[in-house]
């Protein structure tokens, strides 16, 4: 069957003037095709041996004021996540450095707050975020809603990515939190721009969206004045106690979509593959590498929510003839890129 798609060159300049229908196009493509188009607009941009190594780690724990439904960590929630206060500099510092040692190139700290607060614990994060950033490694931090000081104060500490996901469509996204408006996150996000900081924002499906739901996610990202350096990937963990608590498992394939898809899109973005991959087999973790994914979270938890450990990741690695990609790479060396023949995309 010939594809409906117009002919495009994958070295094509990026595009911030996507529609949702050209969008919605390239993800209902069959899949196979879609599957062929971002691998090779992968290969296009990025080294496709190479897959980005982050740990993420919950420097703050529960108590969290939001009611974001798919969230463990939300106060209103009777869920079993322990809350503990901030934790100290040296904890987390020796966490970057075990990351580090065990291949990591990026190290993400995770707060569970509303927003960031002018205070002592704010302080404290940002002799977290120095000292990280003094080991040689991509520092990031999740810290929920920031102002315009507030992020610059984080990028003169030493920040390099900041992480505050759509989560999903701005159509969809009062179902899901009531809390903090599409706006808010929005807003975030040009805060952390402006600063210099490096954007991190995607989101999670399977939360009983629609695909159309999931395009315009991918539309806002894809349309935003500069694309997100990272646009994570995440398939939701079910957590009991929460109001998402019954929802089914996503299959690879609809996975897979929002990774080709996104690729395609936003071709020199790093897309993450990342909460869901502990029910993932290495085939269907491979289909998604296939499909455009370069980067995942390592360690045996995501915040709260359980993932692969190291020797998991090190099999998986080993099996698919990947390595990890150094820290920096754009900054130091450029990505690598093979160059293709203009192909119907």
């Amino acid at each position: 069957m010939t594809s409906n798609l117009p002919t495009l060159d994958v070295a094509q300049e990026l595009r911030n003037d996507w529609t949702r229908d050209e969008i919605g196009a390239i993800y209902n493509s069959p899949v196979l095709d879609l599957i062929y188009r971002a691998a090779t607009v992968h290969r296009q941009h990025h080294d496709p041996q190479e897959v980005q190594v982050c740990t993420l780690l919950s420097v703050k724990t529960g108590g969290c004021p939001e009611d974001c439904a798919y969230c463990p960590q939300a106060a209103r929630y009777h869920t079993n996540v322990k809350v503990h206060k901030l934790l100290e500099v040296g904890e987390v510092l020796e966490a970057a450095s075990r990351a580090k040692a065990s291949g990591s190139s990026r190290f993400c700290m995770g707060a569970a707050w509303r927003e960031v607060r002018d205070n002592k614990d704010f302080d404290k994060v940002l002799d977290m975020v120095r000292g990280v950033n003094a080991m040689g490694m991509e520092v990031c931090c999740t810290l929920g809603m920031l102002t315009d000081s507030q992020a610059q104060k984080l990028k003169d500490a030493g920040l390099y990515a900041y992480n505050h996901n759509l989560d999903t469509s701005e159509e969809y996204y009062g179902d899901i939190i009531s809390t903090r408006t599409y706006d808010d996150r929005l807003e975030t996000l040009g805060h952390v721009r402006q600063a210099g900081i490096s954007v991190c924002s995607g989101g999670i499906i399977g939360m009983g969206e629609s695909h159309n739901d999931r395009i315009g996610m991918l539309h806002t990202l894809s349309t935003l004045p500069e694309h997100p350096e990272s646009v994570p990937v995440n398939a939701l963990v079910p957590v009991e106690g929460t109001p998402l608590e019954d929802q089914e498992r996503v299959s690879v394939w609809e996975m897979v979509r929002m990774i080709a898809t996104a690729r395609i899109i936003m071709p020199k973005a790093m897309v993450r593959l990342s909460a869901g991959r502990v029910r993932m087999s290495t085939e269907e973790q491979a289909l998604c590498f296939l499909a455009g994914a370069n980067s995942i979270f390592a360690g045996d938890k995501l915040l709260t929510t359980p993932n692969p450990g190291d020797d998991a990741d090190g099999q998986l690695f080993q099996t698919l003839n990947i390595r990890p990609r150094e820290a920096f790479k754009n900054e130091s060396t450029g990505q690598a890129a093979v160059k293709f023949e203009q192909i119907p995309l």
